[in-house]
């Protein structure tokens, strides 16, 4: 065991636990630290996309694909296009991701990547088990997400955003590569939250996602068949399939926090860290990552990481209301986009707008369903 000892263990090698290493090895601080990141993946094929807004230039812009500065919002009979300045739209590929990490771990010489199978992790040791040993740390951080808990629990609202994406290249000029499409639900919603996410590239190839806010997943192929009938109808014409991905992502306000302990942090969407009501994650981890590396040093114990805002009840409300009305989805994000700026959108989708803002965005929406939701909660 001493030999398998080390000061941070993370358990997962997705955004959280890469993000989290980059930061790590790239702090002078931490130089003497010994580090192990352990992965069942192999993470050499592009297996997922990353987007986010952002102001400026940013610290991975060296990785980032494509930008946009246009962007729409569309439903049945209405269309509004925004610019989104001040922000950028940025899309990163997994596997320019996973080979970045790759390129700055070479140049490390404190940190292990372990590719193993995680059997379990024990909280009161802090010891991790895996097909290939057992590995004991002074801090754990995981990634790794006990979707039945939040399943099986019932005091929070618990939907999933889930999809599959396809990057496809169509015969016809139909995609505007300039305009990326935040939300398209002019699509048949069949009684739950359903929309088309389009990333385009040029006119002929894009990033076409499929994608649902719904306690329920659906089989495989009427993601695919729901792509393939919408390419029909913007008249795509012959389309050959590059890439496909798959998600899910929980929508939940349950408290993950209660699952930290002194020496070992849930992180990621294990940690309550995707935006509850949007599924909007990669930003926020970033954000988080950097508050996390500088909380570690201070010394203080991990359970006093994590804080709740104000936010998180106003997420709390909109699942509510999105649960109960689901098959209205498409409504609520239209008055959303509809009745505010851009701007302010993702200022509150990242936690940073002031209470004026709030009030103004707030009322945009169908005010009895949000006032029933709050007076249920209070009572």
């Amino acid at each position: 065991m001493k030999k398998n000892k080390f000061d941070y263990i993370i358990c997962g090698g997705g955004a959280s636990g890469l993000l989290l290493a980059n930061e790590l090895i790239s702090d002078p601080f931490f130089i003497n630290k010994r580090i192990l990141l352990i992965e069942m993946d192999k993470k050499n094929i592009n297996d997922r996309t990353w987007c986010f807004w952002e102001k400026g230039k940013g610290k991975l812009d060296k990785i980032v694909s494509k930008s946009w500065n246009h962007a729409c919002f569309k439903d049945k009979n209405f269309q509004k296009n925004y610019e989104t300045k001040p922000y950028t739209y940025k899309l990163i590929r997994g596997i320019d991701f996973y080979n970045n990490f790759r390129n700055l771990n070479r140049k490390q010489n404190n940190l292990t990547y372990l590719n193993a199978k995680i059997s379990n992790i024990n909280k009161l040791e802090n010891i991790v088990i895996t097909n290939k040993g057992t590995f004991s740390a002074d801090y754990i951080f995981t990634s790794i997400l006990d979707i039945k808990l939040l399943e099986n629990q019932k005091k929070y609202p618990f939907l999933k955003q889930h999809f599959i994406g396809q990057l496809v290249e169509v015969k016809n000029d139909i995609f505007n590569p300039d305009l990326v499409t935040f939300m398209d639900f002019d699509i048949p919603q069949k009684k739950s939250t359903r929309f088309m996410y389009i990333l385009p590239f040029s006119k002929t190839k894009a990033l076409v996602e499929y994608t649902l806010f719904s306690k329920n997943e659906l089989e495989d192929r009427e993601y695919i068949n729901s792509i393939k009938s919408y390419l029909n109808n913007l008249n795509s014409g012959d389309f050959k399939i590059i890439e496909q991905e798959k998600g899910i992502i929980p929508m939940t306000t349950y408290k993950f926090e209660s699952g930290n302990t002194k020496k070992l942090l849930n992180i990621g969407t294990a940690g309550g860290w995707s935006k509850a009501s949007t599924g909007y994650t990669f930003l926020n981890t970033i954000n988080k990552v950097e508050s996390l590396v500088s909380f570690l040093k201070t010394g203080k114990p991990l359970n006093q990481f994590q804080k709740r805002s104000r936010f998180w009840f106003y997420d709390l409300l909109f699942l509510d209301v999105l649960s109960k009305h689901n098959d209205k989805g498409h409504s609520l994000f239209k008055r959303m986009f509809e009745k505010n700026k851009l701007e302010t959108i993702f200022k509150f989708l990242d936690n940073k707008t002031n209470i004026l803002e709030e009030f103004r965005l707030v009322m945009t929406f169908k005010k009895k369903w949000f006032i029933k939701a709050l007076i249920n909660r209070i009572f």
